[in-house]
């Protein structure tokens, strides 16, 4: 589903103008990048959103590798990884 998707769901849903359904969802988009950059910073270690689900980082130590072209170790970074749990009746609601 795209965002003009979304949005076009939203007015109709809620019989309200595509520019009013346009605002709440970018509004609500908004909160929820907010909150993932409170999680960037560290201030706080998951990210929950009612009967939705959790969004968390993990961290991926450095480690070596092999480069599949010339079979030569290579060094990969650590690096962060954005993960998200959803609730269950969210993975019910899909089928999972």
């Amino acid at each position: 589903m795209s965002k003009t998707d979304l949005i076009s769901n939203v007015a109709t849903k809620e019989n309200i103008s595509k520019a009013e359904a346009k605002r709440l969802v970018e509004t609500v988009l908004g909160e929820i990048e907010n909150g993932l950059k409170e999680l960037r910073k560290g201030t706080d270690e998951t990210y929950n959103i009612g009967n939705f689900g959790t969004f968390y980082i993990t961290t991926r130590k450095a480690r070596t590798g092999i480069n599949p072209r010339t079979q030569e170790p290579i060094k990969i970074k650590a690096s962060k990884n954005l993960r998200f749990r959803p609730y269950a009746q969210l993975k019910r609601s899909a089928g999972c």
